[in-house]
């Protein structure tokens, strides 16, 4: 069974403990990537990144794009949903159907 990780800052992601999952809070830039790539390497399933320290990493994450594990998913942090990780979605959705789904320009 994988198990399921959350990077981000404490205030973010420590009620996600509660739920069972590996909560890891960062505060520099080396530190998180360093600790994905391990998380990635030690088989977590899915990783949780808050949309904030994602801008942060979106060149290491880079790496595992085309890879089934681990799958690495977008939240909101503390501060709220900046709609990065809804734009994800909707961009997979769309390959997945071939049509934009809401019928924009976006």
């Amino acid at each position: 069974m994988y198990r399921i990780a959350v990077i981000g800052d404490y205030d973010s992601i420590y009620g996600f403990a509660a739920l069972g999952l590996d909560t890891f809070p960062v505060t520099a830039h080396e530190e998180a990537a360093e600790l994905l790539h391990r998380l990635a390497a030690e088989g977590y399933g899915i990783i949780y990144i808050t949309e904030a320290w994602m801008a942060e990493l979106k060149q290491e994450a880079a790496k595992y794009q085309d890879q089934v594990i681990p799958a690495i998913i977008q939240i909101p942090g503390i501060a709220g949903n900046t709609g990065a990780g809804v734009a994800g979605v909707k961009k997979s959705v769309e390959v997945a159907v071939g049509s934009d789904i809401l019928f924009g320009d976006d």
